[in-house]
């Protein structure tokens, strides 16, 4: 028989440094808390890498199966963030900035893991935002009518050849 656990509340505790889960069996009614330790885990560790390898981990896995990647990640860069002396709020702040993407960046001045980065923070973005075929307010075929009563303006890329401005 194998066990389903439903994830109610997952969280981190900085001493001693573990993440904690609040979790019920669904066959129970009642509510349990499961403490995952955080060995070998530092300032300069990398946050991603440690929460897969917790999310992989064979004796955590069923348990962290109703948690998300994303939500990992953000507990270990709150325990890093701690680690490195910062409050709570700053290391929220901090990871928001990591996990936001500035429209007024120039990313063609990045390094090739600062863009990957980026594109990886689009990519959950886009896929978090997308409609699926199986999604109840998924809509087929959507027509806007956009309003015409603005000057419309002219790009000297979007004019055929033959025309003149």
């Amino acid at each position: 028989m194998v066990m389903t656990y439903i994830a109610k509340k997952c969280g981190v505790c900085f001493q001693p440094p573990s993440i904690i889960l609040i979790y019920k069996e669904e066959s129970e009614d009642k509510t349990r808390q499961r403490i995952m330790p955080v060995r070998n885990f530092s300032k300069f560790s990398d946050c991603r890498m440690a929460a897969e390898q917790l999310k992989n981990n064979p004796r955590h896995k069923a348990y962290l199966e109703g948690v998300s990647l994303h939500q990992l990640r953000k507990l270990y860069s709150l325990l890093k963030g701690h680690l490195a002396g910062e409050s709570l709020a700053e290391g929220l702040k901090t990871f928001r900035q990591e996990e936001t993407i500035d429209p007024e960046e120039d990313m063609n001045k990045l390094d090739d893991k600062e863009l990957a980065k980026r594109k990886r923070i689009m990519d959950e973005l886009f896929e978090k935002n997308r409609k699926k075929k199986d999604d109840p307010d998924f809509i087929y075929d959507i027509e806007v009518e956009f309003p015409q009563d603005e000057q419309l303006e002219s790009c000297g890329w979007d004019v055929e050849s033959g025309e003149e401005v």
